[in-house]
């Protein structure tokens, strides 16, 4: 299970005017429970005026090979009325302690041999530097190809970091670097990568065939228009993974299907089950949460798949989902956070 413990932050590097990188120190009695997968992110929690806040944040620093890591590097941008982006930017400060959740999440490549790629917008790149650094530094054979976009060099997140990697390893990582905002004297000319650029594009820069796995990370609409073109290029959807990192109020349907009188949730978490009812227009990790404060969550949006739960029994409907891959689902998968009973009795196993 996931658990918070109080971690200090060892340094704060400010990358660009909206954005930092916090390292945290992790002590030699926890480092098993902060062992990660590159790609994954942490939750960090705080309390302000009454109110717990939590955000991830994805890791941005190699795995460690074999040893469990004594620092975690996570990268922060800001977001206009950010209640933890803000407090990140603006008063978190060298020697602060932080709640720190541990590690979660699947948008993840453990390193293999083989010829991966990604296509990231904005702080998009955070996961992404993590996996590309740790697969070149121990997969001789891998190759890589990173396509990132962003609005001008100035605003552009671990500038120096992809610079030093494609310096480091100039025959296996290639990288592509698309501004909307600003003209480059050499490379690609400016605008968004949209669907269709994209589907011109990746023919021209790697053989979209032999590529084994896709990484598409950012905001919805680059996700969403990279995921077309490589499906209008004939990649199978299993060799493509996606995080969204900002998904804006109504870009998905909420579903009408209507929720019967009275109904009720059965939950396992962490070895302990417990049966409560759901108040109406509840989902069913608020209704788990009244009860069992220790339940799984970060962001409550349906993105970041922290509350991700196996479906044991009942049907429940889902407003949103930008987090599960369709085998998940298919496999029973739910969002708690994004699901309302459809039938009176629902049972979720948060421990499978």
């Amino acid at each position: 299970m996931a658990r918070f413990h109080r971690l200090r932050v060892a340094a704060v590097d400010r990358l660009t005017d909206d954005s930092v990188a916090l390292t945290l120190a992790v002590p030699p009695h926890l480092r098993e429970e902060y062992r990660y997968v590159p790609g994954q992110h942490l939750a960090l929690r705080r309390t302000a005026d009454g109110r717990e806040i939590r955000r991830t944040y994805s890791i941005c620093s190699p795995a460690p090979d074999g040893e469990a890591p004594s620092t975690l590097r996570v990268g922060v941008r800001l977001v206009d009325g950010g209640a933890f982006s803000t407090y990140a930017l603006k008063e978190i400060d060298l020697d602060d302690e932080l709640e720190v959740m541990t590690p979660a999440g699947r948008f993840t490549l453990p390193p293999a041999p083989g010829r991966y790629a990604a296509i990231v917008g904005g702080s998009g790149i955070t996961p992404v530097l993590s996996i590309v650094s740790t697969l070149l530094a121990r997969e001789p054979e891998a190759r890589f190809c990173l396509i990132r976009s962003d609005r001008t060099t100035a605003s552009t997140m671990f500038l120096e970091e992809v610079a030093d990697l494609k310096d480091r390893y100039p025959q296996r990582l290639q990288l592509v670097t698309v501004l909307s905002r600003e003209e480059q004297q050499a490379g690609l000319p400016s605008g968004r990568l949209d669907h269709e650029r994209l589907a011109g594009l990746l023919p021209a820069l790697l053989p979209v065939e032999r590529v084994d796995g896709w990484f598409l990370c950012g905001p919805y609409g680059l996700v969403e228009g990279a995921e077309r073109a490589l499906r209008g290029l004939g990649v199978a959807r299993s060799r493509v993974h996606e995080e969204i990192f900002h998904v804006d109020a109504g870009t998905a349907p909420v579903s009408t299907t209507p929720a019967p009188a009275h109904s009720t949730v059965t939950a396992r978490l962490d070895g302990r089950g417990g049966t409560w009812p759901v108040q109406a227009g509840e989902s069913l990790l608020d209704t788990v949460l009244r009860n069992r404060p220790d339940a799984p969550y970060a962001c409550k949006g349906g993105v970041c798949g922290t509350c991700r739960a196996f479906l044991v029994s009942g049907e429940v409907r889902m407003d949103r989902n930008f987090a599960l891959e369709s085998e998940e689902t298919e496999a029973g998968y739910v969002l708690a956070c994004q699901s309302h009973p459809v039938t009176e009795t629902v049972e979720l196993d948060f421990d499978r």
